[in-house]
């Protein structure tokens, strides 16, 4: 992905470093070549040159780009489960994850994690993105799924004859787990995502308390990802799921739905970072009515949320790590959305903005790998900036209304936001 050259001075606007810090409230930021070389205080500015872009944030934020950490790009308004795995062909869904990747970046969301991708959609994405072809966060890639036989993500019954070779592998013991590991890795993924447990969408066979993997499965997944230098991740809500994953060496948990003290002591005591995924199960409580789905299924998501919620609150506070963002692409919970998750973990959870916005940038950043490079401003790190006309900490649902950013960067460009230029056409030819 190309940086910026030259130097870019913003100024008149508080500036949240993402560290955690209080915010500055006359602040400054000064980029060089894709860089960031200042943060802080307007008055302790280093000079510019003349010839500087500026950047004027109208008493606004300036702040790091969002980063999704649990990014679907290739759920595209999904109404049932079937359409997840045979509504579309590859081809399609590859069109529909690019425009859902521009999307999220014009929401302020400069990187992105996978959280499952069909058909590996994500690998060639990120290839897109890097190479600067299409517009989007900077991803890490997830690709196909894994889940075992009869779990939550093998839906389609033995009289049709089908698989789920687009969305995941279906694995039956040890063996299986290990090989479809070894097929993403030949792929380029870089986390492997499974399915430990089931959820509030499927009441009858596989709900949020039942167990969808076995532990031995899930141990053989991590020692052969790990092996490879991949990491490990799953959906996880049932508390035995949980310790299990936890047990097994997952490096994130997805939801960590129902935590007891057992895997809190777990988690906390390897750090292991969580993605509790929430606005979803707030959407599904409050439109799935609209759409269809069964009292029984909304009952499910409101205890999902009820538990979710708790153990987010128990995870902060006790030191644990939290990363934002999760499962948008539904009907009722459509891409574009991102930031309602954040406005929800404020104002229903009782998380403060700075203790989100934290969440949505710096750890996002970590849950990635890649702390080092972006996720706050700080000298040396990419110029990965949203600047938004308003006070997010006063109100942090600002940052659900993209007419508000005055420009969104990466490495920085000004790649989304008022002061964005129309998206290049570039057409590269083979040597």
């Amino acid at each position: 992905m190309k940086s910026a050259t030259g130097t870019t001075f913003v100024t008149n606007g508080q500036l949240i470093d993402g560290t955690g810090k209080p915010a500055v409230a006359h602040g400054a930021l000064v980029m060089r070549d894709g860089l960031i070389v200042y943060a802080g205080a307007a008055a302790d500015a280093p000079a510019v040159s003349p010839d500087a872009v500026r950047i004027d944030a109208r008493g606004g934020t300036i702040m790091p780009g969002l980063v999704e950490a649990h990014f679907h790009a290739t759920y595209f308004n999904i109404a049932a489960l079937e359409d997840l795995d045979i509504k579309y062909p590859v081809e399609y869904v590859s069109l529909l994850a690019s425009v859902n990747t521009r999307l999220a970046l014009e929401c302020g969301y400069t990187a992105a994690r996978s959280g499952g991708c069909l058909f590996n959609v994500d690998v060639w994405l990120k290839k897109a993105i890097e190479e600067d072809l299409i517009a989007g966060p900077r991803l890490a890639a997830s690709g196909r799924e894994i889940c075992s036989a009869g779990g939550l993500m093998d839906w389609n019954p033995e009289f049709r004859k089908i698989g789920m070779e687009g969305l995941v592998f279906i694995i039956n013991g040890q063996e299986d787990a290990r090989r479809a590991v070894r097929a993403l890795v030949k792929d380029g993924i870089e986390w492997v995502k499974t399915y430990p447990t089931g959820d509030a969408a499927s009441p009858d066979i596989n709900d949020h308390h039942t167990l969808c993997m076995t532990f031995e499965e899930m141990h053989a997944v991590v020692a052969t990802a790990h092996n490879h230098k991949l990491k490990v991740t799953g959906h996880c809500r049932a508390t035995q799921g949980i310790k299990n994953a936890l047990r097994a060496g997952y490096d994130a948990i997805e939801h960590g739905t129902f935590m007891d003290n057992e895997a809190m002591d777990l988690l906390l005591e390897r750090d292991v970072p969580c993605i509790p995924a929430l606005y979803f199960e707030k959407a599904s409580i409050e439109l799935g009515p609209e759409f269809g789905l069964p009292q029984v299924v909304i009952d499910g998501h409101q205890e999902t949320l009820d538990g979710g919620s708790e153990s987010a609150r128990r995870i902060l506070r006790a030191g644990g790590r939290l990363g934002m963002g999760g499962d948008y692409g539904f009907g009722w919970n459509p891409h574009g959305n991102y930031a309602r998750e954040l406005t929800f973990f404020v104002k229903d959870v009782g998380l403060t903005p700075l203790e989100v916005i934290t969440c949505a940038t710096k750890t996002g950043a970590e849950i990635m790998g890649r702390g080092d490079e972006f996720g706050t401003l700080e000298k040396g790190k990419m110029a990965d900036v949203l600047i938004v006309d308003g006070d997010v900490v006063a109100d942090i649902s600002l940052l659900e209304d993209r007419g508000r950013f005055i420009a969104v960067l990466q490495g920085g460009i000004v790649k989304a936001g008022q002061l964005a230029k129309p998206f290049p056409t570039v057409v590269k030819r083979e040597k």
